[in-house]
C-alpha cells in the first residue's frame, strides 16, 4: 500500500509527518473524499472544486493545479491497484515552528479499500438528534471532535449516526446531508451545512410529483415526514426509518429507494465517461 506525501509516494509503513505539523498541533487542516469504481474517479472535477474552495477558506494554498492533482491521483491508483477505494485528500497546515503560524502546507493522499454500494438496499438507519452546530460549515475541515466524541452517545442511544441541529434546526449528519420527504417536497437544510456533492447530484434529479426544496426544518417535521433519507459518497441515498427513537413514515421508503436508483445511473453514466 502506498500513501502520497507531496507528490511522492511512501510505502505506508514509511509514510509519515512531523508532529510540528498544525494538524497535529493545532488540528487545522482540510480534506476531501472520492470514491473510485474500477480505478475511475467518481465525479472527480465537483469534489476538486469542493477542494480548492475549501483551501481557499482556510488560506491554505494547493501547490498542485487540478491537472496535476489529478495525475497525482491516478499515479496512487495505478500503483495501488484498489478497483474500488476512496481516496481522501488532506491539507494539513504545515510544519510550524511556533505551533500556531500557517507555513507551506503538506497535502496526503490516502487510498483505502471501499466496499461500493452498486443497487438498493434493504436496510436503514437510525439516528439520533444532538444540538451542535459546526465551525465554518461551508468548508470540510478535519475538525470531527464532535462526531468522535459522541460516539458512545449513539451507541447508548441504540443509533448508527448524529443528526446535527442548531437549537431544533436540522442541519446534517457528521458525514453526510439529511433530507425528508413530505406530501410532494424533498427538502433539505440550506443554511450552515456542508454542501455534499451526492446532495447537489441528487437536488438535480427529476421525480416525478415531487419538488426539491432547500430551507430551514425543524426535528418536529422530521418525526412526522413520509420518509428521511441521508446521502453521501459512500452510502448514495440511504433510507432512515428512525429518529430519536421515532418511526419515520411507513418504512417502506419508496420515494428514497428511486432517488437512489437513478442516482446510481448517474453515477454509472460518469463512471463510463
Amino acid at each position: 500500500m502506498y500513501i502520497s506525501i507531496n507528490n511522492k509516494l511512501f510505502l505506508k509503513e514509511e509514510a509519515n509527518i512531523s508532529v510540528a505539523d498544525l494538524s497535529i498541533q493545532r488540528g487545522y487542516g482540510i480534506f476531501d473524499f472520492i470514491k473510485t469504481i474500477n480505478n475511475k474517479p467518481i465525479f472527480i472535477q465537483d469534489y476538486f472544486n469542493r477542494f480548492y474552495h475549501s483551501a481557499k477558506e482556510m488560506n491554505l494554498e494547493v501547490e498542485l493545479d487540478r491537472t496535476q492533482l489529478h495525475e497525482a491521483i491516478l499515479k496512487l491508483i495505478e500503483k495501488n491497484n484498489i478497483p474500488n477505494s476512496g481516496i481522501k485528500m488532506i491539507l494539513t497546515g504545515g510544519f510550524s515552528d511556533d505551533g500556531y503560524t500557517m507555513v507551506k502546507p503538506n497535502l496526503i493522499i490516502i487510498q483505502t479499500p471501499l466496499n461500493i454500494i452498486e443497487s438498493e438496499t434493504s436496510k436503514a438507519l437510525a439516528l439520533v438528534s444532538y444540538n451542535h452546530q459546526r465551525q465554518i460549515p461551508q468548508v470540510k475541515t478535519i475538525d470531527y471532535l464532535q462526531a468522535i466524541r459522541l460516539q458512545k452517545f449513539v451507541s447508548e442511544s441504540d443509533a448508527d449516526d448524529l443528526l446535527y441541529h442548531n437549537n431544533e434546526t436540522v442541519r446534517e449528519c457528521p458525514r453526510a446531508n439529511f433530507f425528508i420527504i413530505t406530501g410532494n417536497e424533498i427538502i433539505t437544510a440550506k443554511h450552515e451545512i456542508l454542501k455534499g456533492i451526492t446532495r447537489s447530484k441528487i437536488l438535480g434529479l427529476d421525480i416525478p410529483n415531487y419538488t426539491f426544496v432547500e430551507r430551514d426544518f425543524t426535528l418536529d417535521e422530521v418525526y412526522h415526514a413520509k420518509e428521511a433519507f441521508i446521502s453521501s459518497s459512500t452510502k448514495n441515498a440511504f433510507p432512515v426509518n428512525k429518529v430519536d427513537g421515532k418511526l419515520i413514515g411507513d418504512q417502506k421508503n419508496s420515494i428514497t429507494k428511486l432517488i437512489n436508483h437513478k442516482l446510481l445511473a448517474l453515477i454509472e453514466l460518469d463512471q463510463n465517461s
